[in-house]
């Protein structure tokens, strides 16, 4: 209606002053209710050509919608394991800080196995402190095989030296005795020290190894026992948590309730424009935006991000054929607004429906001075057409709560 007001002061009141004060036609005379198209017909044509090449313009080169909302994200409460509710920690609904305890399973079996992992490491240190004393025996019993295989040594030598001198003082026989006996008492004090060497392995290596693992096995036991208490990921409000001792909870089908975030829908407005719009549509474009959470205000935003394919193209590959038909609603084009100026959606509710236009600027292509002036001042044109799509909003913005809270019924 604003664009057939506008485009009719530049075409049937033009027309009608050239009838009135030129041919000499008046209003209620000779131009009546029967005869004004006949009379006005030029102004008219005009007016309707003008109204619909405006509208055009002003809705491709400045681009509205009503699809825009501020969306968030939610984080569904759920535990990595199943079991079941053995503390509460929240009421239905309430604020939490991120580290916060919402709620705890039953711990036992995990408990049982903190408990085992820690016997398990003071089962290898005792091994240890055992390991260090049968060094000490093994070393005790090298000493004695040293002092044997001295002793056995000495006589060997001793028995040789006689049957040098005289060979009928020792037999032979006492002679390979006591060279078997050096030999024995050789290998035993070869075993003391191969004793003493696996001990000392065992020490050095094995032990630690074991330590190791049982630590490992405490540290992996202790996780599962923390996973059992649900903590708050982020800092938020909890929403339907209507989770009792006793309950089951799973990971899969089972979620105890759902975590909004603080900052959630406090800084982006997603738009959903025209698939026509999608060649006029750029990051850094100015918008404008009112929600209906915060009436009567219009909100200043600039584009960040254009999404470069549409919703409704996408599919998920199984068993049958994609028929395209079935998509029978264009999807639109999502665009995300964020405010000009911080704080900017303060008092907007997340979640809030909001209409949001955006505005295209052709001032730097204008003053690069690489265009003719036919382009320029179709440029000019363009830019200043959009003063009536900003009035359009804002006429909506005065509209919109009394058309909803009066007309609506509501």
């Amino acid at each position: 209606m604003l664009e057939l007001l506008i485009c009719s002061l530049l075409t049937i009141v033009p027309d009608y002053l050239y009838r009135r004060y030129r041919q000499g036609k008046r209003l209620g005379k000779e131009i009546t209710f029967y005869s004004v198209w006949f009379e006005l017909r030029w102004g008219i044509i005009t007016c309707l050509m003008l109204t619909v090449s405006l509208i055009t313009v002003i809705f491709y080169n400045h681009p509205s919608t009503t699809n825009a909302t501020v969306m968030f994200r939610t984080v569904p409460i759920i535990s990595e394991s199943t079991g079941r509710v053995a503390q509460v920690y929240l009421g239905v609904s309430g604020p939490v800080t991120k580290g916060s305890p919402i709620f705890r399973l039953d711990s036992s079996r995990e408990e049982t196995a903190v408990e085992t992992a820690r016997r398990k490491i003071a089962e290898v240190e005792a091994s240890l402190v055992v390991a260090k004393a049968e060094i000490l025996a093994d070393e005790s019993k090298i000493d004695e095989a040293r002092s044997a295989h001295k002793q056995a040594l000495d006589e060997l030598e001793t028995k040789v030296e006689l049957r040098r001198r005289n060979d009928d003082i020792v037999a032979r026989r006492e002679i390979e005795r006591l060279e078997n006996l050096v030999a024995g008492r050789e290998a035993a004090v070869a075993a003391a020290v191969a004793a003493k060497a696996t001990a000392d392995t065992r020490i050095s290596t094995l032990l630690p190894a074991e330590k190791a693992s049982a630590e490992a096995a405490l540290a992996q036991a202790q996780a599962d026992l923390d996973k059992t208490v649900i903590r708050a990921g982020v800092t938020g409000r909890v929403e339907q948590f209507t989770l009792r001792v006793g309950d089951i909870v799973t990971p899969i089908m089972r979620p105890a309730g759902v975590l909004i975030p603080e900052e959630a829908g406090r800084n982006v407005l997603q738009a959903g424009f025209s698939q026509v719009e999608g060649q006029v549509m750029k990051v850094g474009m100015v918008a404008e935006a009112t929600c209906l959470s915060k009436p009567w205000v219009v909100i200043p935003m600039v584009v960040t991000s254009v999404q470069d394919f549409i919703a409704t193209g996408q599919f998920r590959g199984g068993e049958q054929l994609v028929d395209v038909q079935q998509a029978t609603r264009p999807g639109t084009l999502l665009v995300l607004l964020e405010p000009l100026h911080k704080g900017g959606l303060e008092g907007v509710v997340p979640g809030s429906s909001c209409i949001a236009n955006a505005y295209t600027s052709n001032h730097e292509l204008i003053a690069s001075g690489e265009l003719s002036t036919g382009r320029k001042i179709m440029l000019h044109a363009v830019d200043a057409v959009g003063l009536v799509h900003a009035l359009l909003l804002r006429i909506q913005t005065l509209v919109l709560p009394i058309r909803t809270l009066v007309f609506s019924g509501h």
